[in-house]
This record gives C-alpha cells, structure tokens and sequence, in this order.
C-alpha cells in the first residue's frame, strides 16, 4: 500500500495545527526565517557589491569599447594579454634605445577605422574652496559625452559645457562646502572656473576629484608657466584614449594586435569578456595565474554549516513545545491506530510546512531588506551595486536550507513524540525522565578533541583543521548544555520567588531551554571570535604602525631656506584656524659647515653632523647584521618583541627623517618640546635643558651618561658669507656630551632623537635655524579647518607647511565591533525573546496555578523577564567561551606565518597578540541579558485569566 495518503494525512494535520496555534506557529516560523533573512541578504549583498567583470569594466571605460594608451618606451612593437593589464616587449627584442624611447607614438592611428574617441589626462592641483584651500585631482574630460555614461554620472546640476565651467564629485564638494555657481580657483596658475554640477563615481563614490573639458586646464596652465618662471608648470598624466569602434563591431583581438605594431597597449571590453585562445595570445607562454577556489569554497561550507546549526538550534525549542502542546491530539492518531512512525510523521509534516513558510518568508523578507537598506550599504561600501545581482540556485539553496533544517529540527522532537505511550499523551501527564547521561560525557570529549584539533590547525597553519576543530568543540559545548542548565535550578535555592521559579523552570524544561540557550550561545560565539580575531588584529597593526608624529599634536614646519621670517606669520595662521590648545613648542634645526638642504649638488660639498652611536650590548642590535638569522631562529615571539623595543632596534626599525633635522635626529628646542611634542613630562629632564644639557630620547647613543657627537666642518665655496668666516680647509670635531637620558620607551618618538638646547649648539660652533613649532591638538580637525589653514599659511607667504598625523590613514575596526556586537544582540534579544514566548505557552498551567494560589498579578510579569535573562545570559557566557576558539586557534596560524616572516627577515615583526574585544563582551554580557529581561517584563501582561487546568 501507498504511504503517501499517510503523508499527505500528516500534512493536513499540521496545516490545520500551524493556523489553529498561530502564535506558536509565528514564533517558529520567525525563528526559521531570521537566519534564511540573514543569509538572504548576505548573499544579494555580497554578490551585488562584487563587481562582475563587466562591472568592472564599466567602471574604467563607461560605454566606451576601449581603451588605448601609449608605453613611456617609444613606437616599439609590444605584447599583451587580453586584460589590457599585462604587456611587454616580444621574448628576445633588444631593449629600446633612448632615441627610440624619446619618439612619441601615434596613438590615434591605432583605432579601427570609423571609431569615434575621447582623450583624457588628469594632474594634482591646488584649488580654492569655500573654507580655504584643497589639494585634488583635475581631470581633461568631457564627462558630458554618452560614451562616460556608468563611470561618471551626473548627481546635480549640469555637465561642464565650456572652457571656464568645471563640475566636482560629490564628496570633494561637500568636503570644500561649494555649490553649483561657485567659483574655484586653481592656484598657480589663477585659471578660475565656475561649478556647474556634481557627479559620483559608481566605483568610488569617496573620489576626490574635478573635472573640465579637455584643453581647458593644462594648456593655459603650461603657457602662464613659460610667461611667468615663477609658477611651476603642471605635471599631467600620460593621455589616454576612450574609444567607441564601428557600430556592431568594436574593438576586437585583431585591432590589439596591429595596435601593439605601434606600440599601443589596449583595454578592449570585448576582448576583456571573451578572450581568446591561448594560441593566439603571443604572450599566454609568459604569464601564470593562480585561484583561491578551494579557500572560498571552505569558507563557504564552513558558513553554511553554521547556517544550519544556527536554525535547527532556534527552531528545535519551539517544535518541542508544539509537540507536547499538541500531545493529546497525537495521542488520538495513536489510539484510532496510527503507529508510531504516523505520529512522528505529524510532528515531522509541521516542521515542513512551517520550514517551509519560514523558508519562504526569510527570503523575502532578504530580498525585502536588501533593497531598503540599499543607498546605506553602498554608501558604506563606497560603490553602487550597479544592480542587485541575484543567483536564482544560491537563493534556491537557501530557501531549501529553511526547508531541510526545518524538518531537522522537528526530528527530535518527533522521535520523543513518537515514544510517548497513548496514555500518557492523552492524559497530558510528561512522566519523569532522566537526563541522558551519554550525551555530557561525548561534550566534554567532543570539546577536548575539537579544541585539540583547533589548535593543531592554529599551529600547523591549517585553517581547515581550525574550522572542524571550532565547530566539533561548539558542538561538544552544545552536547554539555542540559547538565549546565540542570545545575542552574539548584542556585535558586537561596533566589527570591520569581528568580527562582525561572531557574528551575529552566532546568525542568531542558529541551526547550537547553536548544535555546544554545541558539544563543551560536550567535555570542560566531560574533565574539570575529571581535576577537579583529581587535587582536587591530592590536597588532597599532603595533607595527609607524606615525609619523605624536599622538594628538600637528607640526608647523619652514619650507625652504630664509623661511624663518615668515614663521611668526604661519604660526598666526595655524594658531587662529585649526583646533590648538595650549602655546606653541618652538624648535629649530642645526648643522655643521655649509647647510645640506642648499649646497646639495657638489659631491662632499656640505658640512655633516652625526651621533655615534657606541658598539657592544644595549648600543648594537643583535637582529641586524651578522648571527641575526641564527639568533632569530632561537626566538619566541615574546622574546622577538622586547628585543625590537629596544632602543638598540627601535633605532634601526624607525628610520623616518623630518623637521629638517637630516639623518642625526637632532633638534633644537627646550622644555616646550618635551611636553608638547615628545610627552615626558619629567621635570628634571626639563632642568637638565635650562641647565644647556641636551635630552637623548635613545639610550643606545649613550654610554656613561654621555654621547659623542662628531661634527665636519666643511663650506662650501658657494657659501661666501660662511666661507669668509671659515677659511682653510675643512675640519672635524668629536665632543663628548654629558646628556640626560629619558626612559626607553621614548626612543620611539617619531623623528627625533635628542633635543638640543640652542647656546649647547653655538658653543660647539653649530649653526642653528629656527624651523616650526609643535602644537597640541583639542581635537581632530574638520576639512573645513584644514582648508582654512592651508590657505591662512599660503596667504602668511607660503613659506611653510602643515605636517598632520598619518594616523586618520590606519584601518578603523570600531565601526565592525559595533556591527557585530549589534547582530549578536539582535540575535540574542530575538532568541531570547521567542523561547520566553515559548516557556509562557508551555507553562500557561503553571501560571494559572499562581495565580489562583494568589500570586501578586506582578509575578507574571517578573517571572517572564527572569527567564529570558536566564537565556540569554547563559548563551552569552558560553557563546562567549565557545567563540575563543577559532579566534585564537586562527590568531596562532598567523604566529606561525609571522614567525616564519621573521627568521627569514628577523627585523620583521612577529608581535601576535589576543586582545579580547572587552567592550564587545561586556555589551552582551551585561547589557543585552538586561535589557532583554527588561523587554520581556515590560511586554507581558500581569493579569492571567483563570483557566480549567487540562487533563
């Protein structure tokens, strides 16, 4: 006989049921259909964002065909691939001679007859804006024309028609506060230019740029140069060539190839997405390539898996719930015959049927967010997705994921439901049974293996291994889950009434707590080991990260020669437009005979003043120079690390020359600077300054509490003025200075290395120049106060310049802590929330007992948000826990890979820290619990009407 009228008996039952119960049935399929939504609108993201190739060429070449551009080696014929990004000579050709270099090649004779083109060239410039003055890129081209249509397009306004008109990105006009009718100046030249519309880049919506039609820029520029010496002439790029070929044909393989006779290299759109065979690419036996397909499909799988955990963890309590709610009418199947398969069938049919909707309703609701959230997520991203690029099988695939795991997580409970007895069914009665004490025992030995291999994989370098280790021990901590929720019930004991209800609760309900706690603990743990593996990252690049100033200060600093006389006007500058507090540090440079930074082009034509550093221990660093490689093999990490930050290697590691000082680091200034700029506050190191000894940040110069400095005395014949008071030839002197020696950690200090008092310099018969001043900083600047400030120190003579920190430029990670931190709570809020709406469905007798016991109408109400902070905190902990795992087992394959970096170059950094993301942890361990007993109080009613109790 057929078993499909059995089923299709089954499916009917579960329909009938799922619209009878629909607030269980709403929190299932909710509970299905969150991770489908998640997954959903990952999926469209990820794939709208990754531009197509297609895409990609769009973004170059607009609706151009091609695009055709010279080499800097003269009409020499080349080789290409079909990317347009590869090219050289053909194998064997001698190199091209320098007159055949210097002869320009014709590059418009290389276009297919009957094409159509544009010519585009760019170059930095200085413009005026509306706060002051803003350095950017102007481009020569005529962004009006259709054939720039999806690279460029126009936001507001209207294209620039004619020579006087220009038209800025969005970003760089918001940035410089212009509107359409301003007037931008470019300085130099004094070209002004009158903005008449702004326009984005779907590639790159944060460019900074302008654009005028082609002739308008650079050609006036160049004849204002050759009138006036004074302004430099521009510095465009090579020409490059957009180019629209014949209707129906454009630019094909062949017209590359007798474009590379002339020595034009080419980007053919056409060619791009159908290249051709390697027979007919000349230079197919040059090149390689390589793929990261088997890394993507890991991850991939990896990311499903945990997709499918994640649902069957959510959705198991409420099928649980939906079976013992629905005991007694699958105790009628059983008592008119229906076997125990037909009942598991019932409970198996509704996890269909509500997967099933789940499945359905996730992907809507995906595609549904997806577009709403849109303009934020490509403005995040800083590129239009062009369109939502949808791959009909992955969405399949996931909304079958909904489907399968559905029914998964109703197997369980259908297996229970099955084994109940007709009586017990009927009846309502639950029994009593004890917890499996297998399944604790396989955790804890799944936890011990999974953790073992997880760090096997960290130390082998193996992520495979680190991906199935992290998994094996989560599921090992699952498979613990119901002891750890038992042993909650007996810490009621001394709880007040309503805490202790929601314990016991708990512990007696493990089937419906334990998945529960569990789908929390997936979410914690995926988000704490990204916190993690990204805030020991972050830690790690803060590490290797070279600033090129202090932290919190900005440096004024004379451009050229003579230029101290106009620093008292650049100071004003700086002082009266960028957020300074406090008084400026004033510093100086000093040098020996004729000054370097002027008599430069003679070979030994200039003075040299240098530290001499001693050798031995503490001056030398063992990591450089002979025997490093072999010590370097002998290091730990740790080790490695205290031996880069000494001053030995910190010396060797930070090489960055500034404020004028050359390659001996010394400035001149007083105590000023060390407050201000190199932070030590130390006030006998600021005694020691007044007293005319000078500061060394870097003990490895000193020895004996003294450093030698040696000095060449050389002048210039050129330099008349100092050649007159320095006849005769050229002498050296070595001095031996008493310093004060500041702790080690100051070696570090971005481009100085001792501070020099200025009559300490004169009596050694030095010369001295004041050169800028150090300022504190309130705050970070605004665009508009940097703008302004550059244009305050133009008009002061432009004499100087503003030196910022490098640190705005570093990796920010703040924002993707918060976004995890956010989908873990959202996550833990919902899963928490539903399994509360699940224990007041399951324990509605329970309640009613209260409160016809006489119960305060407030108990309800306390009661609900007391159990769902047991959720919710117990997942948090132990998703916090679980989530360790991969983080640090991947942080240990990235100290294999730096250590292996290291002892091949041992001044290479092999600093690989675990830093715990501790706001991150304390967010969902504090205040997501909270807040979540918070809302499950405040949204439950107080009142219960009294009920017959069933059974």
């Amino acid at each position: 006989m057929s078993r499909l009228p059995g089923w299709r008996a089954a499916f009917r039952i579960a329909r009938r049921d799922a619209v009878r119960a629909k607030g269980r049935s709403a929190l299932v399929v909710a509970m299905i259909a969150l991770p489908v939504l998640g997954v959903t609108a990952a999926d469209l993201t990820y794939r709208s964002a990754l531009p197509t190739k297609a895409e990609e060429l769009t973004a170059e070449l607009g609706s151009a065909d091609a695009r055709f551009a010279a080499t800097s080696i003269g009409p020499v014929k080349l080789q290409q691939m079909p990317d347009g990004i590869n090219w050289s000579t053909p194998e064997g050709a001698p190199d091209p001679t320098p007159e055949e270099q210097a002869k320009p090649v014709d590059v418009p004779a290389a276009f297919p007859e009957g094409s159509r083109y544009l010519t585009e060239r760019s170059l930095p410039a200085s413009v005026t804006t509306r706060h002051g003055i803003a350095d950017t890129e102007v481009s020569e081209l005529r962004i009006s024309d259709a054939m720039l249509r999806g690279r460029i397009e126009l936001t507001d306004g209207a294209y620039p028609r004619k020579p006087d008109e220009i038209a800025a990105t969005s970003d760089f006009a918001k940035a410089a506060g212009l509107s359409i009718g301003d007037s931008v100046t470019v300085r130099g030249p004094e070209l002004t230019y009158t903005l008449t519309g702004t326009v984005e880049l779907p590639a790159d919506l944060r460019a900074d740029a302008l654009y005028a039609l082609p002739g308008s820029v650079i050609a006036p520029w160049q004849k204002s140069a050759d009138r006036d010496k004074t302004i430099l002439p521009p510095q465009p790029s090579d020409p490059k060539w957009l180019v629209k070929g014949p209707a129906g044909a454009g630019v094909t393989w062949q017209d590359i190839l007798a474009a590379n006779e002339r020595g034009v290299v080419v980007k053919s759109r056409q060619v791009a997405l159908n290249p051709p065979p390697d027979s007919e690419v000349p230079m197919s036996s040059m090149s390689s390539g390589y793929s990261t397909e088997a890394e993507t499909t890991a991850a991939v799988l990896t990311v499903a898996a945990m997709a499918i955990l994640e649902i069957v963890l959510l959705a198991g309590p409420a099928f649980a719930v939906g079976a013992r709610r629905s005991r007694r009418q699958l105790g009628l199947v059983g008592s008119c015959g229906g076997s125990r398969g037909q009942v598991r069938a019932v409970v198996l049919a509704g996890g269909a049927v509500l997967g099933s909707v789940g499945a359905v309703a996730g992907v809507g609701a995906g595609f549904g967010l997806t577009a709403l959230f849109r303009p934020m997520i490509e403005d995040f991203t800083g590129n239009r997705f062009g369109e939502l690029t949808v791959r009909p099988w992955e969405i399949l695939g996931i909304a079958a994921l909904g489907l399968v795991t559905g029914v998964l997580a109703a197997l369980a409970p259908a297996i229970v439901a099955g084994r109940q007895s007709v009586l017990e069914s009927l009846t309502g009665r639950r029994g009593t049974r004890r917890s499996s004490r297998v399944l604790p025992v396989i955790g804890v030995i799944a936890i011990a293996v999974g953790v073992t291999v997880a760090v096997y994989g960290g130390i082998s370098g193996d992520t495979t291994f680190v991906a199935g280790g992290s998994v094996l021990a989560e599921l090992g901590v699952l498979g613990c889950i119901p002891v750890i929720v038992g042993f909650l019930g007996r810490l009621g004991r001394r709880l007040p009434l309503t805490p202790r209800i929601a314990l016991r609760d708990a512990a007696r309900n493990r089937g419906r707590t334990a998945p529960a706690v569990a789908a929390v603990m997936a979410a914690v743990a995926g988000s704490v080991a990204i916190a993690t593996y990204t805030s020991s990252s972050a830690a790690q690049h803060a590490y290797d990260f070279e600033p090129n100033l202090t932290p919190g200060t900005v440096a004024l600093a004379a451009s050229d020669r003579g230029a101290d006389a106009e620093l008292p006007r650049s100071r004003a500058a700086v002082e009266q437009n960028y957020p300074v507090s406090g008084r400026p540090a004033d510093f100086g440079r000093v040098w020996a005979g004729s000054d370097c930074s002027v008599y430069y082009e003679e070979e030994n034509g200039c003075g040299t003043l240098e530290l001499i550093r001693p050798t031995g221990k503490g001056h030398s660093c063992p990591l450089k120079g002979k025997g490093a490689k072999e010590l370097a093999l002998r290091l730990s990490a740790d080790e490695h690390k205290r031996m880069m930050r000494s001053p030995a290697c910190m010396d060797e590691n930070y090489t960055m020359v500034a404020f004028g000082t050359g390659d001996h680091k010394i400035i001149i200034g007083g105590a000023d600077v060390l407050d201000t700029y190199v932070k030590l506050d130390d006030p006998a190191a600021a005694k020691a300054l007044a007293d005319g000894t000078p500061v060394l940040l870097n003990s490895a110069y000193a020895k004996n509490g003294e450093v030698t400095l040696k000095a060449t005395h050389l002048y210039n014949d050129r330099d008349k003025e100092n050649r007159a008071l320095h006849p005769g030839k050229a002498r050296t002197t070595t001095d031996r200075l008493k310093v004060y020696v500041a702790p080690d950690r100051f070696a570090a200090t971005p481009g100085i290395r001792m501070v020099m008092p200025e009559e300490t310099a004169e009596r050694l018969g030095l010369h001295v120049e004041d050169y800028g001043s150090f300022y504190a900083l309130g705050r970070d600047a605004t665009d508009a106060e940097s703008q302004a400030a550059y244009a305050a120190i133009d008009q002061a003579g432009n004499r100087a310049y503003l030196m910022s920190s490098n640190e705005r430029f570093r990796t920010q990670d703040d924002t993707i802590l918060l976004i995890l931190a956010l989908f873990a709570g959202v996550v833990t809020l919902g899963a928490a929330a539903i399994t509360t709406g699940l224990s007041k469905a399951d324990a509605e007798a329970d309640l009613t007992t209260l409160s016809a016991v006489g119960a305060p109408p407030g108990v309800r109400r306390s009661l609900s948000g007391f159990q769902c902070l047991v959720v919710a905190l117990t997942g948090v902990l132990l998703g916090t826990v679980a989530g360790l795992v991969p983080a640090i087992a991947l942080r240990l394959t990235d100290l294999r890979a730096a250590l292996e970096g290291m002892r091949e170059d041992p001044m290479q950094s092999a600093y690989t820290p675990i830093v715990m993301p501790w706001e991150t942890v304390g967010l969902l361990a504090l205040v997501v619990p909270v807040l979540a007993g918070l809302l499950a109080a405040a949204l439950t009613s107080s009142r219960l009407p009294l009920a017959r109790r069933a059974g």
